[in-house]
């Protein structure tokens, strides 16, 4: 089985001219629009089994303005395929009716959060009702940790550190850092070993091919190998390239002598399931 643990979804409409503008500092081929449609994903999730999907609300920072709405018909079209997450701002005065609304009515099964987009730190007091709600209904959050493109954006909230206080008060709550909080990974994989709620996964990490390797022995060497999942960060990352990177992982140290990322860790990530990890049932399988 391969799960895709991290997959945009957007329409057209939900950019705005911000994003072609943040894009232009970033990306030399031209290509803003990174189509990530229900049929686009459909099509470009055919390798994998199942893909989580969310759609941001990154308006002010990256430009993009989801809707937990589409991502409810995706999966209404694709139950098979796609496994729906809705997203939170805490900005908004009515972001838990919203949670609720999403989870109770349009039946998403996780949440997505990204501090650095929103700018609300995880610390924040309007964050707590947020993970009450999440740990009373059994409901995994995958949380933006690492870097980013976008200008406004708060880059110290995308450290993974600040996910440790979160993990002791909310014990029951299941946590996933994206990206491995990359380029703070130490940060990660350190809190991922010290908190037994708390996961990684590995989305658009591999075409840094240096850091990618330092990450993953890193892992092996803090032995948590076990707690990584793979994702893509589609439409950043297409699926293909991603298995590819994780399977080529060690070719940027050729003969050298360095210790290398063992066939084992990387069929252990490549075949990660994490419906048996972030629920404590089985999961929305």
């Amino acid at each position: 089985m391969i799960v895709d643990c991290h997959v945009n979804l957007w329409n057209p409409e939900h950019f705005t001219p911000l994003y072609a503008e943040q894009m232009r500092r970033v990306r030399s081929d031209g290509d803003y629009g990174l189509a990530a449609d229900a049929e686009t994903l459909h099509t470009a999730m055919a390798e994998v089994d199942r893909a989580i999907i969310f759609s941001p609300r990154y308006r002010d920072s990256a430009g993009v303005d989801g809707d937990d709405g589409a991502v409810a018909d995706a999966v209404a079209r694709y139950p098979d395929k796609f496994v729906g997450f809705a997203y939170v701002d805490p900005r908004q005065p009515d972001c838990l009716e919203q949670l609720t609304h999403s989870i109770e009515v349009l039946d998403l099964k996780g949440v997505k959060y990204g501090p650095i987009y929103n700018g609300i730190p995880l610390s924040d007091p309007r964050m707590t009702p947020i993970y009450d709600y999440c740990q009373a209904n059994d409901l995994p959050l995958t949380l933006h940790m690492g870097t980013t493109f976008a200008e406004n954006a708060p880059v110290d909230l995308g450290r993974a550190i600040h996910v440790d206080p979160v993990a002791a008060r909310f014990p029951d709550l299941k946590i996933i850092c994206a990206h491995m909080g990359h380029p703070w990974y130490e940060d990660c994989i350190t809190v991922v070993r010290k908190c037994p709620n708390v996961y990684c996964e590995i989305a658009a990490i591999f075409y840094r091919p240096w850091q990618f390797w330092n990450i993953l022995i890193s892992a092996q060497e803090y032995s948590i190998t076990d707690k990584i999942f793979f994702g893509t960060d589609f439409p950043f990352s297409q699926v293909g390239e991603s298995l590819t990177g994780l399977k080529n992982v060690n070719h940027v140290i050729a003969d050298s002598g360095l210790p290398r990322v063992s066939d084992e860790t990387i069929q252990r990530i490549k075949h990660a399931n994490p419906f048996e990890h972030w629920w404590h049932g089985p999961g929305p399988v």
